[in-house]
């Protein structure tokens, strides 16, 4: 039998990258060859193979062949008599379907390099349309890498449109694949590429409606609200590595491409909206709830980071209790980084300083310092300690924003 480096480990090191995980493929040999051999079984679509020493996987070469709609509708024939060039043709991309041998000699049947060099995602075969999961890999390699949608396939990918095969997604795999599109530094490049192709309306018909809705006058009309969006999204992907920040990020303004700019003073009807959107997307793709909670909080109040300088103290310590900020500080962190890559994310303010961002936060540290146990002390009980709590905090809110508010 013969052994080969596959995938993303033989495209990454021909980018120079740094290669984590290995890929094996093995030709010419079938599950008995590998038993024999010490190799252990896992999976149960195919047949994978753990090696006895390295413990990494080996996977017969094999084909597969499209039999219900989705991607779980495939049958696979896995036999000695399958070559490593009828392994490679069933993969997604070209910058994917190559193979190193142990010498180091690249084999790449379907011009993987060329498309490297080039910057282009090609399909390697028609069987591409077969798995709409692989217009989601698509976008997310993109992001990744920069590189653009060759022509042909984005034919491609009309066809698979027009055809239904997107509407065969399950939410956890659309989740998968956009939670790790999250983690890519211009994670924005993911969702420019699904509408590109065509596909960001079916995949988040929420985010596609922002583009041509106009920014509110004051914040750049020139950049309308789903470019706005986007560059939030790169801002907190530059900010911060957490997935609920980021995820933030993208739901925050979802109202807006739905309702008028002016349907209520400061915005409510947007945040209202955006909160109803954001909760109707969590649901649809099965996110998370810690990532869905700071989703909906973040849509709800980030207009009040920026308003902080006219905020009364009633509602900086109201916007504190509705992040549960006093238990989970943490989440005010991440309220604070989803305000600021909001703030970021207009042209000229890149790498503004937003000086809201250290007053809430000494707000906050204020607030924290003031403790129940000390009017339990004094002699207070029940309500009455809730009550001094409150002014007290009240009280110590006031004393950072004041200055603040002679400035403005």
């Amino acid at each position: 039998m013969d052994i080969y480096q596959v995938g993303g480990c033989v495209r990454d090191r021909l980018l120079g990258l740094p290669v984590n995980d290995h890929d094996w493929v093995v030709v010419g040999a079938d599950a008995q060859t590998m038993l024999a051999q010490g190799y252990r079984p896992v999976g149960k679509d195919f047949p994978v193979f753990l090696h006895p020493q390295t413990h990494e996987e080996y996977a017969l070469a094999r084909t597969e062949r499209k039999t219900a709609p989705g991607y779980r509708g495939f049958a696979f024939y896995a036999a000695p008599d399958v070559s490593l060039e009828d392994d490679l043709q069933r993969r997604d991309l070209t910058i994917n379907a190559m193979a190193q041998t142990e010498d180091g000699d690249i084999i790449d049947p379907y011009g993987g390099q060329q498309d490297l060099k080039a910057g282009l995602l090609r399909h390697v075969s028609p069987a591409f349309a077969e798995d709409p999961v692989r217009v989601l890999r698509l976008a997310r390699f993109a992001a990744r890498f920069g590189f653009q949608v060759a022509d042909d396939t984005k034919q491609l990918i009309s066809q698979m449109i027009n055809a239904g095969e997107l509407d065969h997604l399950v939410a956890e795999r659309v989740w998968q694949e956009t939670a790790k599109a999250l983690s890519e530094a211009t994670p924005s490049r993911f969702f420019y590429t699904l509408r590109e192709v065509g596909a960001l309306p079916i995949l988040f018909p929420e985010i596609d409606r922002l583009f041509g809705v106009p920014q509110h006058p004051k914040w750049h009309p020139e950049v309308d609200t789903g470019v706005h969006v986007m560059l939030v999204l790169d801002q907190a992907a530059k900010l911060s590595d957490d997935l609920a920040v980021r995820f933030a990020a993208l739901c925050h303004d979802l109202g807006k491409g739905e309702t008028p700019d002016d349907i209520l003073p400061g915005h409510q009807g947007h945040e209202a909206r955006s909160i109803q959107l954001t909760e109707q997307l969590c649901l649809r793709l099965k996110v998370p709830r810690d990532v869905q909670t700071l989703a909906v909080k973040v849509a709800e109040l980030h207009t009040e980071i920026h308003r902080l300088f006219t905020l009364s103290a009633e509602t900086v310590l109201t916007v504190f209790e509705k992040l549960d900020s006093f238990r989970r500080p943490e989440r005010f962190d991440q309220y604070l980084l989803a305000g600021e890559a909001d703030f970021r994310g207009r042209p000229g303010y890149e790498t503004a300083d937003m000086p809201e961002k250290a007053v809430f936060q000494t707000c906050f540290d204020a607030a924290s310092a003031v403790k129940a146990n000390t009017f339990v002390k004094a002699g207070l009980q029940g309500l009455a300690i809730a009550k001094a709590l409150k002014d007290a905090r009240l009280q110590a809110i006031d004393k950072v924003l004041n200055p603040h508010r002679n400035n403005d």
